[in-house]
């Protein structure tokens, strides 16, 4: 199979185009790695860090969890351990104050990783008259100022449990595999989409019940197995390289603090080991 170029044309069949504005028609965006070149989720550990709300063990386990989601993507299993080991992380949490961090540093934290080609595609959808939603597994409270800085009114993702302003540590709703295709479904119930000519973009293979429900998905980026299934069953392939790769060179000064933080972290393991080693 032939890989489309990345423009947003190679996702747009020609015979939607003179009818696009005679439809209601939905356009569904996966985040990480689809709208983004990074982990909403793991992105803000240094600000939270700085902040004080995590420990520099935490932070590197964040970057470490990072560095390997944006590798080859998560499994189902990998993705609901994430999932608990966040909830776990922000129990107790102010729920003000996080959304002081994320609004505070979004500009120079996620901004930048903004797909260019994510950005134009998103505009060619609303311009068309479609309905774009981001549909996420990252929570809401990360997914709402790209939403804004996107233009885009309408999201569905992970919904954390708060009581008396601070974040309990429950998950409400977990928007991930076919939990997510339903919402998706109820999504289109709700504004009288036509999933018969809707569009949805992913990355991920634990997306496939997403991406099944409508007319034109399309693999963004896919990870192994989202690319074998979309070569065997035919979908669109599209690959965002702008503006930065998916794993960014890290400068002098984030390499050698961050070697010396994984170092640390290592020589402790390995001590450890050797003492339990010793007294067993």
């Amino acid at each position: 199979m032939r890989v489309p170029d990345s423009s947003p044309s190679a996702a747009i069949p020609n015979a939607l185009e003179q009818d696009a504005m005679h439809t209601t028609i939905g356009a569904f965006f996966d985040l990480d790695k689809t709208i983004i070149a990074t982990s909403s989720a793991h992105a803000y550990g240094k600000e939270f860090l700085s902040s004080g709300l995590i420990s520099v063990p935490k932070a590197a386990r964040l970057s470490l969890q990072k560095v390997l989601y944006l590798w080859d993507g998560l499994s189902r299993d990998q993705l609901h351990r994430t999932r608990n080991q966040l909830a776990s992380m922000i129990s107790g949490w102010e729920v003000g104050e996080v959304e002081r961090i994320v609004n505070e540093s979004f500009h120079t934290v996620l901004c930048p990783t903004i797909y260019a080609e994510a950005r134009e595609l998103i505009r060619w959808h609303r311009n068309q008259g479609h309905r774009v939603v981001i549909i996420s597994a990252s929570a809401d409270i990360l997914v709402r100022p790209i939403a804004h800085e996107l233009g885009i009114d309408d999201i569905i993702a992970t919904q954390l449990a708060q009581e008396n302003g601070c974040f309990t540590g429950e998950i409400l709703f977990f928007c991930q595999g076919e939990a997510k295709a339903d919402a998706l479904h109820r999504c289109a119930e709700q504004f009288r989409l036509d999933l018969s000519q809707s569009f949805a973009y992913s990355d991920s293979f634990t997306d496939v019940p997403m991406l099944e429900k409508v007319a034109h998905p399309v693999a963004v980026n896919p990870d192994r197995a989202l690319l074998a299934t979309a070569r065997d069953r035919g979908w669109t392939i599209q690959y965002f390289h702008h503006p930065i790769p998916l794993i960014p060179r890290p400068s002098f000064k984030e390499l050698t603090v961050g070697t010396g933080v994984i170092a640390g972290l290592a020589a402790a393991t390995i001590g450890v080991r050797w003492w339990l080693g010793r007294h067993n």
